[in-house]
């Protein structure tokens, strides 16, 4: 395995999600020169007079900073000023001077995060995604309403994240920008001997000067500076080195690591203490209101004092109520005017439009009865004080009970997050492999390359290779895998996991946001942030929801105040002190107020979020709520057999020769081929060929490189060794070539299938020279998941390239019935689609390149963790641990999720069918219930909360197969 060189431990266990070609640095309010950065290859490049004329004419365009090509391989890097220069620009340059450009791409897109603030239901999302979109250069918007944060898709040289944020704020909600999607990898640090301006611009310039550095934000006042770097070239200590070497005469600058507080964490409970101490507050004015209004005059003659009349039939009580009501409807009810104003001026309705019309309408109705009661002698009237009041009361609890329930809902991806240790012991090692020196670091202070000791007991700071020692390592934590897994040197350590036994040097190779544990925690953040295409019910629903509860509010007064104007009941029907209209208005408020939406928004993205959040803590990384959905649907799951329901590391068993070839001769052709090929298979025919050919201690000391090699996919490889064409392969490809096969090896191919295991053909010159048998062990749970998913009513299919003896065997030993062999990848899709025809949904199980066809094809593709970067990216679901079971896991999740999302709905649609009839005074005339606007505001706000804590529950999910080896 290489260790330095660009091996595959420099690619992240999940490739970084929206991923584009020019790596541009986010524009600041510190910068008014905003420069960014383009990276592509300029093909041509032969000598250095190529390098210094490309250089050249694009270091004339007006607005281009730097230019650096690299005489190697042609990769350019150019440093520009949008506002000057242009990317087209400088492509046309480049192809002007009469060299081609690749990679470069047609657009820039570039990624934001904001924090929205004020969003209450589904109509609110809706709203700013509009928004959104219809802002000029903004690509593509995604709005999620539990985490109340949106991804947007823009054009960099159209518009900005300020005009973006505008364009929000325009639409009458808050936003606060998170951060550019592409700043992947930068460090805060705290600056010491900065006093002016000057050393300000001296830190700036060394820094930006500064190998490896893309983009520098330094804020004066606080003393701190942000840099976005390059984690291949440099890292955080060697930012802190550059600024201390800075330091000019008897100025002395220094830099220490600064870790803000998270940003989501912070607008969270900021959130939390302002709808608490607004509750508090409206507490303070409406709990005298509900005394004065409901308690003390049922308490003679302690409450007589409160009808002492004023002037005319103005009493104290009424005056006071009034009083007391005025700060809670105007000033801490401020934000429901302002929300519904937004809300009607963009043509659509929420939460704040039902509130404000329904405490409003109670409202004003008691300002028309206090000015009637002092303006008349003889005038007796009820006044609603204490509906306005209490009902905004009731509201704020309930927003203050959602949002502190919505924070748990990713407890789990904080929990996540946490798993890193704060600090690590940095090691130096001599040539002989002898520790030098320990120092204890913190772990953002890690760089690639760095070398670090994990004792017993200890958690390994970030991802990294074994260079020395052995021990077992807990990395349940992350895959949820309970069994301690075996490192030695050369294998692969993931951060966050916990060193159980033997102390170990390891070498960190992916630091930063391209650790697994930072990669799994953004892609469950984006898919939390997916909305499920259940989620189109609840929008669809709100659309006219609102409009219709008020239509229904109208009617319930207008049908209650004509049959009371009609004398269609009796008149003892209504309470003292109330007259037929004011009955009437209080049955309309309170069928305005209880049939709240906010719940039906939260039902679907709140379940979501906790799914994707335990799943990841389980080792099931589920991409969106889309996955989620369609899983819970699967009633077939295909599985790839090498690598997925084998452990993916086959062994030679058994060669032998045919022809008259000689086994040296055998093993040198073999060698040849196979060394170019990265197959599983190909790798252990070509170790085996070179343990036997050392073995019978042959003489020759080199093996010729093997020419015209060609990969047949699902059945072998070709190519010529010397002057001899020779393939390795299967049945298949032999047949392809012609190359006769006669009895004595069709017995022998037979006779290993039989076994289970695959016969790798070796033909020379057109002649089977040999052939070597090659098993690979079945996993162990891979009989229990089938067998466990059939009893979920799924049936089990095996996709194989592999030939039909080896696919049967393998599927007859694990419990499929139904076997496609011999199948390459464009087949492996089409038999999916086949299945697909049928009506039934597929979910594909593999972890090859070759799988990718069919990962995307299949209605839930799932990506085995051990696997490829490419069928992890094709795949809807990664199972990070690569163990079966969790295929059982995935599925059972989805299915409990939906069930839970199909709750949420009962809960959220429960209040407002069963609650709409009893405000609108239905149980009245039989009863005498009815349901006060403030009881109502009460089951408003219960249902939210309902629907949050429901969700909730999926905390306590536990997997319906364990994991145990059998």
């Amino acid at each position: 395995m290489e260790v330095n060189g660009k091996s595959d431990l420099n690619v992240p266990l999940l490739e970084a999600q929206d991923s584009v070609t020019v790596n541009i640095s986010p524009p600041t309010p510190y910068d008014d020169k905003k420069i960014k950065t383009a990276k592509f290859k300029i093909k041509g490049i032969e000598c250095g007079s190529c390098t210094t004329s490309v250089e050249s004419v694009v270091g004339k365009l007006n607005g281009v900073v730097t230019v650096v090509v690299s005489p190697m391989d042609g990769q350019t890097v150019v440093k520009y000023m949008p506002e000057m220069v242009d990317p087209k620009r400088i492509r046309e340059t480049v192809e002007n001077a009469g060299f081609q450009v690749e990679g470069y791409p047609e657009q820039e897109i570039e990624v934001c995060r904001l924090k929205i603030k004020g969003m209450a239901c589904t109509s609110c999302s809706e709203s700013v995604e509009r928004a959104l979109l219809v802002a000029d250069g903004v690509k593509k918007a995604v709005v999620g309403l539990s985490l109340e944060e949106a991804k947007v898709h823009f054009d960099p040289n159209v518009t900005n994240p300020s005009k973006i944020i505008e364009a929000v704020e325009d639409s009458g909600f808050e936003a606060d920008l998170i951060n550019p999607g592409n700043d992947v990898n930068k460090v805060h640090l705290k600056l010491d001997g900065v006093h002016s301006l000057e050393d300000v611009s001296t830190i700036r310039i060394a820094l930006e000067l500064a190998v490896g550095v893309n983009h520098v934000d330094i804020d004066m006042e606080g003393k701190k500076t942000t840099v976005s770097y390059d984690p291949d070239v440099t890292g955080p200590r060697s930012l802190i080195k550059c600024i201390r070497e800075a330091s000019v005469g008897v100025t002395c600058y220094d830099a220490s690591l600064y870790v803000p507080p998270r940003q989501r964490d912070l607008d969270h409970w900021n959130e939390i203490q302002m709808y608490r101490n607004q509750f508090l507050w409206s507490c303070l004015f409406s709990a005298p209101v509900f005394v004065f209004s409901m308690v003390l005059p049922m308490l003679p003659p302690y409450g007589d004092w409160l009808d002492y009349r004023i002037h005319n039939m103005l009493t104290i009580g009424m005056l006071l109520r009034c009083i007391l009501c005025a700060p809670v409807q105007f000033v801490i009810g401020r934000r429901f005017y302002i929300g519904a104003y937004h809300a009607l001026r963009r043509k659509s309705a929420n939460m704040d439009v039902l509130v404000a019309v329904g405490t409003n309408a109670a409202y004003l109705y008691s300002l028309y009865i206090l000015f009637k009661a002092l303006t008349s002698n003889d005038f007796e009237g009820q006044d609603f004080f204490e509906t306005s009041a209490m009902l905004i009361s009731f509201i704020l609890l309930g927003k203050y009970l959602e949002i502190v329930a919505k924070g748990k809902t990713s407890d789990a991806l904080a929990k996540l997050s946490e798993l890193a240790p704060d600090t690590a012991c940095l090691v130096t090692i001599d040539g002989n492999g002898n520790v030098t020196s320990e120092t204890e670091i913190s772990t953002q202070l890690i760089q690639r390359n760095d070398l670090f000791k994990i004792v017993p007991g200890e958690k390994v700071p970030v991802d990294g290779i074994v260079i020395d020692g052995q021990s077992y390592v807990n990395e349940s934590m992350i895959t949820g895998e309970a069994v301690p897994v075996a490192k030695r040197p050369s294998d692969k350590v993931i951060g966050g996991t916990v060193n159980e036994n033997g102390c170990i040097i390891v070498k960190a190779t992916h630091v930063g946001s391209e650790t697994a544990l930072s990669q799994i925690v953004q892609l469950v953040e984006a898919a939390q942030l997916a909305r499920a295409p259940v989620q189109k019910l609840a929008d669809q629903i709100s659309r006219f929801f609102v409009p219709t509860v008020v239509a229904a509010a109208f009617i319930t007064w207008l049908a209650w105040f004509v049959t009371g104007v009609a004398g269609v009941y009796p008149k003892h029907w209504i309470p003292k002190a109330m007259d037929k209209f004011e009955l009437a208005l209080q049955f309309g408020i309170s069928v305005v107020v209880v049939a709240c939406p906010c719940a039906l928004g939260l039902a679907t993205p709140t379940a979501v979020m906790v799914a994707t959040g335990k799943g990841a803590s389980l080792g099931v990384l589920i991409k969106g709520g889309s996955a989620l959905q369609k899983a819970h649907k699967v009633k077939a799951v295909v599985f790839d057999k090498t690598g997925t329901l084998t452990v993916g590391k086959p062994v030679v068993v058994n060669a032998v020769l045919f022809s008259g070839v000689t086994l040296e001769e055998l093993c040198n052709m073999t060698i040849a081929i196979e060394a170019n090929s990265e197959h599983p298979l190909a790798k252990a025919v070509g170790a085996h060929a070179k343990t036997l050919r050392k073995k019978h201690q042959s003489l020759a000391d080199h093996v010729e490189d093997a020419k015209d090699f060609e990969v047949h996919p699902g059945a072998g490889v070709g190519g010529k060794v010397g002057d001899k064409i020779v393939l390795v392969g299967n049945k298949r490809l032999l047949q392809v070539y012609n190359v006769p096969i006669n009895d004595e090896i069709k017995e022998y191919i037979s006779k290993t299938e039989n076994l289970a295991r695959t016969c790798v053909l070796v033909a020379i010159d057109g002649k089977v020279g040999g052939a070597f048998s090659v098993t690979d062990p079945v996993k162990p749970e891979a009989a229990r998941v089938v067998r466990f998913l059939q009893s979920m009513g799924i049936s089990s299919i095996m996709v194989t390239g592999d030939n039909w003896g080896t696919a049967t065997a393998i599927a007859r030993e694990v419990g499929i019935n139904q076997v496609f062999a011999e199948t390459d990848p464009i087949g492996k899709a089409e038999k999916i689609k086949e299945i697909q025809m049928k009506g039934v949904t597929v979910a594909m199980v593999g972890d090859g390149i070759n799988d990718s066809p069919a990962l995307v094809a299949a209605d839930v593709g799932m990506a085995i963790g051990a696997g490829t970067n490419v069928a992890i990216e094709a795949a809807d679901i990664v199972l990070i641990k690569s163990n079966l079971e969790d295929v059982v896991t995935a599925i059972d999740l989805s299915r409990k999720t939906m069930s839970k999302i199909r709750l949420n709905y009962v809960w959220a649609l429960g209040y407002n069918v069963l609650a709409m009839p009893i405000a609108a005074g239905i149980l009245f005339p039989f009863t005498g219930i009815r349901l006060p606007p403030w009881v109502a505001g009460a089951c408003m706000a219960a249902s939210s909360v309902s629907v949050v804590c429901s969700s909730l529950l999926l905390q306590s999910y536990k997997k319906p197969l364990n994991v145990e080896r059998i």
